[in-house]
């Protein structure tokens, strides 16, 4: 059951203070933070029926977090009863729906409303949106619809064409019975690692088209005790210490991505030792040997993956998808054999549309172009990954280059939530109606970060990645440790701002 079930939409308000869009970590976050601050004139938009984002439309066999459980939560609002140090989607989804409840921001929340464009009206300084609900005016646009949040598929001749069942991994077909099935799963990310052991449980047959091996480190989860949940409840500085030892384990994970790359070869070393230990045929275990330097592409972890790949009744298939016929899937050799697979269902495992995200074709700027076309020749780009030149009282979480590959991407966004909240008081304090990034001001933050990302392994690992756009430029990732940047958002600085003032009145 969600949270609205048996409830009437509440009608949307003429006009907010602050509309946010989305209700994952991002959204919601910013919601509570709002409410705790003493601002109650805001409004949040939802296009599903529950809070939850990611976690609520992920439901995969085997969904699961790849951060640790008491790191990947709100530092202020933490969890005492995670059952399993890397927590299951199923407990994500039910903290995040106990955390919406209990700090009051439901009754803000408009489920069953989406977003679809948003134009600045520079006269007024205001935001006007339209949704799919009715027209809501704003004064500060808040984004918090995250960059796993739009499915994408293979674009691939003939696949409109396949007569079975076919459905991405973050749209799971639960209805649908894969047992005795011949399944093809195209991809090997984050999602598909961990929804292969099951499909290959219930398959009669598993044909996996692998295009990049990937690195696969052990998962190192296990369960946690009532006495550890009980100490947890009874002592909340016990589970804030193992918060702040996870914190700075992750946080190491950043020299050997970017100041000394060679030391990832102990992590290598750890993953190879598994796929030998757990793929004995010697064929096989070649085909799933990375090429690239760990950590180039997401560092994947399971101990179910490999396993699953061994059995008789799974393949693994390295050459390119040419095709897809009404009942097959068909793969081309490097000496031009076509090979025609016979699938009765295929599952897409091909990730999101990180790097060219849609809520930025409907967002329009002081000048009416969108975000897709301010970035369609530099790629995405904003200040502190925030705000955007040309984009007035426009605040957009989890932002270009604030992506994180070593650590907890909740650190970012509640680091990204203070420096929205600041930038209202200050903004209020100054007379300020609008205010944006200055040009120069963001380029310099982006040229900056372009210099730093310069021989990370996330640029020169040898690998082509989601990290990069079109162009090859990493516009996902943060280059360095967290907390300067956490220092840096501590604060809004108005003069890297142009601003508009408020209108006074004159009397007549």
């Amino acid at each position: 059951m969600t949270i609205t079930a048996g409830t009437a939409p509440a009608p949307l308000p003429d006009r907010t203070r602050v509309l946010v869009v989305g209700t994952g970590f991002a959204g919601l976050g910013t919601a509570i933070q709002l409410r705790r601050h003493g601002r109650l004139d805001f409004l949040v938009l939802e296009r599903g029926h529950d809070v939850g984002g990611t976690w609520r439309d992920n439901t995969y066999p085997g969904c699961a977090c790849d951060v640790p459980s008491h790191l990947y939560s709100f530092s202020f609002a933490p969890n005492p009863d995670w059952t399993r140090t890397f927590s299951p989607q199923p407990e994500i989804q039910a903290y995040l729906q106990r955390t919406a409840r209990e700090s009051g921001v439901l009754p803000h929340v408009r489920f069953g409303t989406e977003l679809l464009s948003a134009h600045f009206d520079d006269a007024s300084s205001t935001w006007t949106v339209e949704t799919t609900r009715g027209t809501v005016v704003a004064d500060v646009l808040v984004l918090g619809t995250g960059g796993l949040s739009e499915p994408k598929a293979p674009d691939l001749p003939g696949l409109d064409g396949f007569t079975g069942t076919t459905f991405h991994s973050a749209t799971w077909d639960h209805h649908h019975d894969l047992t005795g099935e011949r399944v093809a799963v195209i991809g090997t990310g984050a999602s598909a690692i961990q929804f292969v052991p099951h499909v290959q449980r219930h398959a009669a047959h598993l044909t996996l088209f692998q295009r990049t091996a990937p690195w696969v480190l052990p998962r190192r989860d296990r369960g946690i005790s009532r006495l550890e949940r009980r100490l947890y409840r009874a002592v909340p500085a016990a589970q804030r210490l193992n918060r702040l030892g996870l914190y700075a384990s992750r946080e190491s994970w950043l020299v050997g991505f970017t100041m000394q790359t060679r030391l990832m070869a102990v992590a290598e070393r750890i993953a190879t030792r598994q796929l030998a230990r757990q793929v004995p045929d010697p064929v096989l275990r070649d085909r799933l040997t990375p090429r690239f330097r760990l950590g180039c592409k997401r560092v994947l972890l399971s101990n179910a993956y490999y396993p699953a790949l061994s059995q008789p009744n799974a393949q693994v298939v390295t050459d390119r998808i040419v095709e897809v016929t009404p009942t097959a899937v068909v793969s081309e050799a490097a000496d031009g054999t076509r090979t025609p697979h016979e699938v009765d269902t295929i599952i897409y495992g091909t990730g999101f549309q990180v790097t060219d995200p849609p809520v930025a074709h409907r967002v329009h700027g002081r000048d009416g172009r969108t975000l897709a076309q301010v970035w369609a020749d530099s790629g995405m780009a904003a200040h502190h990954g925030v705000t955007i030149a040309g984009f007035p009282n426009l605040f957009l979480l989890v932002g270009p280059n604030t992506g994180l590959g070593h650590n907890s991407i909740v650190y970012m966004i509640e680091s990204q939530i203070a420096y929205v909240l600041d930038a209202l008081e200050k903004s209020e304090q100054q007379g300020v109606a609008a205010f944006e990034p200055r040009q120069d001001v963001q380029d310099a933050w982006n040229d900056d970060l372009q210099e730093r990302l310069q021989g990370t392994v996330w640029n020169a690992g040898g690998c082509s990645s989601w990290y990069l756009d079109r162009s090859g430029r990493n516009t996902t990732l943060w280059p360095t440790f967290t907390l300067p940047y956490r220092r840096t958002l501590a604060s809004f600085d108005l003069e890297q701002y142009d601003t508009t003032p408020l209108r006074t009145e004159v009397a007549a």
